[in-house]
């Protein structure tokens, strides 16, 4: 919610059950016998851990494509918090964050501007790099006093099938730390696609398209 082509205003978004709101939708209307496997991508990440620890049953598989992966043991956003502690002077560039709302502390926002976009964009084709800088907007940042303290279970989310998918030449969410979200929290299986971005889905989406096939005949 708040994010993209979604029109809801950031002042909406009071919780991470609020941000997640139209995938929790999706899987709420689900009948009896349904199962999903759910792609989270980047922020995404979260979200899906979310919808798993509240449908566990639903869910086949979770795939975490160069993602931002809960853990069981620590809160929702701990391994953004992390990522946000890592970033040096000079990878940070235009990305901004900033504060909304009336909360004591007060919910935050970022804001990805065209430096650190062109950095996630980097091996894509130049036409989606310029159309997500014309949809990019201020948005929720998915952190503690969004998300809240309270880990996801293991019962929960804890007992769904995960997939991690790393992305070799990404330069947002770098291999290494990639690496130590898996570490983390270790998953079912590990794929790698080299030659990938941060946007595996314009610079190779073949490649990401081959894994999720691969995911969908084991999992589904």
């Amino acid at each position: 919610m708040a994010s993209g082509v979604n029109m809801s205003k950031v002042e909406e978004i009071q919780s991470l059950e609020d941000y997640s709101k139209p995938l929790l939708e999706v899987i709420e209307s689900f009948g009896s016998e349904d199962k999903a496997i759910l792609v989270g991508h980047s922020l995404g990440g979260i979200s899906v851990a979310l919808a798993a620890d509240m449908f566990p049953s639903k869910i086949s598989a979770a795939v975490f494509v160069t993602s931002f992966m809960p853990d069981i043991t620590n809160p929702p956003s701990y391994v953004f918090q992390k990522f946000l502690g890592s970033l040096s002077e000079e990878q940070v560039l235009d990305f901004e964050l900033g504060t909304y709302g009336t909360k004591d502390p007060p919910l935050m926002t970022a804001y990805l501007g065209p430096k650190y976009l062109k950095n996630l964009y980097r091996l894509s084709p130049i036409e989606d790099y310029e159309l997500a800088k014309t949809l990019v907007r201020v948005g929720p940042a998915v952190n503690n006093d969004l998300a809240g303290t309270k880990s996801f279970t293991e019962e929960g989310y804890g007992s769904v099938t995960r997939v991690y998918i790393i992305c070799g030449e990404d330069k947002g969410l770098s291999v290494d730390f990639q690496r130590w979200i898996i570490e983390n929290f270790p998953v079912k299986e590990v794929m790698e696609i080299e030659d990938a971005d941060h946007m595996p889905m314009f610079s190779k989406p073949q490649e990401l398209c081959d894994c999720l096939v691969k995911i969908a005949d084991k999992y589904a």
